[in-house]
């Protein structure tokens, strides 16, 4: 996969919505971008906690905690020059972030630039309070439009949540549902080009499944151009799964919360493996239980005797055990899953650090979701996808 020099800011705060903040900065490293993550008042090291919103049928959304995002870069040593772009997550960070003095003076910056800008979903708020509102054509979340109006801006009324708005170098996105387009358009602004994504990619989901394992793969490949398609069993097509939040937050194993909902995109009973190119599958605790599925264990074992790419990660690889594919086999996956590997008969590669990934011939494993950039960058390798610049 062709490297590039290309690199951006994303502009954390305490609250953004969780997907909002891991999808971007995951995707984008998975594609080879250089992505630093900083909040005002912070450093490098400390983390931004986030907040799931999702929709369970009231009139709108609730929050819940979501993961603790560590950032990487700090917010005073940033040296904009160095920046090719900028990315504005959602959730409530931004009605401080627009309060604040620095934020703003970044902001006008990457606009008088002329710097591609990517804000989804409440980020808009920061674009309104730094002046770049007025006369931009943009959508948002439905609840931001009055303050968009308010600003001057040529409002979008967003026909669903997937809905992006592209003006000059401004990109603007409704909800974490619209990741997909709003990646893509923001890689297309930096000049990068996708190619070799004409393929189809089957996801083994269940009840459970941790949340960034399920959703920052499944986005990144579907901006990529890639057809994604997620199935459970015993479930069909808009059927959802509820996810875990798996966390590192100082006791001897992860704390586990509820996530998002997850909706599936196809239906498993009639499910034709053969039509698809690649196998992912997600870590959480849906592997234990979908380990005991028959059909869950032929799907796996036809992917890996075709020879096609199959992606697990975390504790994904009890299903790849249960399946009896790993015989022979090199692997990596979260440490407690250690043993299954093992008893498998695969031989163990130690993920250290614990981002590290691993591809042995059409296998490629992770331990957890802080690999995805490797992960993803890896499945793609075996699919011949690139994004150059």
């Amino acid at each position: 996969m062709a490297r590039c020099e290309r690199r951006v800011l994303l502009l954390c705060g305490d609250y953004m919505e969780d997907y909002e903040a891991m999808v971007p900065f995951q995707a984008l490293q998975a594609y080879g971008v250089a992505v630093d993550a900083v909040c005002p008042g912070k450093k490098a090291g400390d983390v931004c906690r986030t907040a799931i919103h999702d929709s369970c049928g009231h009139q709108t959304y609730y929050e819940s905690k979501g993961h603790n995002f560590a950032l990487n870069a700090s917010f005073d040593d940033i040296e904009f020059s160095k920046y090719d772009g900028l990315v504005i997550p959602g959730g409530r960070a931004p009605e401080y972030l627009a309060m604040d003095s620095s934020v703003i003076d970044l902001v006008n910056k990457f606009s008088i630039s002329k710097k591609p800008i990517a804000s989804i979903c409440h980020g808009q708020l920061i674009l309104a309070a730094a002046g770049l509102a007025k006369g931009l054509k943009c959508t948002a979340y439905h609840a931001v439009g009055p303050a968009l109006v308010a600003a001057g801006a040529h409002w979008v009324e967003p026909e669903s949540i997937k809905a992006c708005v592209i003006d000059g170098h401004h990109i603007t996105g409704v909800t974490y549902e619209s990741h997909p387009e709003f990646i893509r358009l923001f890689v297309k602004a930096l000049g990068g080009n996708i190619s070799g994504s004409n393929k189809r990619i089957l996801f083994l989901c269940g009840d459970y499944m941790e949340d960034y394992e399920v959703k920052v793969p499944f986005q990144s490949l579907e901006a990529l151009g890639c057809h994604v398609d997620a199935v459970c069993p015993r479930k069909k097509a808009g059927d959802t799964c509820p996810t875990a939040v798996h966390d590192f937050e100082g006791d001897q194993t992860y704390s586990e919360k509820p996530g998002h909902n997850f909706t599936l995109t196809a239906n498993f009973e009639g499910l034709d493996a053969s039509s698809y190119d690649a196998l992912v599958i997600p870590g959480g605790r849906a592997p234990e239980y979908l380990a005991l599925d028959k059909t869950v264990i032929d799907i796996v074992k036809h992917f890996m005797e075709t020879n096609k790419p199959v992606a697990s990660i975390c504790h994904g690889q009890q299903i790849l055990s249960a399946a009896g594919v790993l015989q022979g086999r090199k692997c990596t996956a979260y440490p407690a899953v250690k043993l299954n590997v093992v008893l498998g008969g695969a031989t163990w590669l130690e993920p250290d650090p614990i981002d590290r990934c691993f591809t042995d011939g059409n296998l490629v494993t992770g331990a957890a979701w802080p690999g995805h950039p490797q992960f993803v960058a890896q499945l793609m390798a075996l699919l011949g996808i690139q994004v150059t610049f």
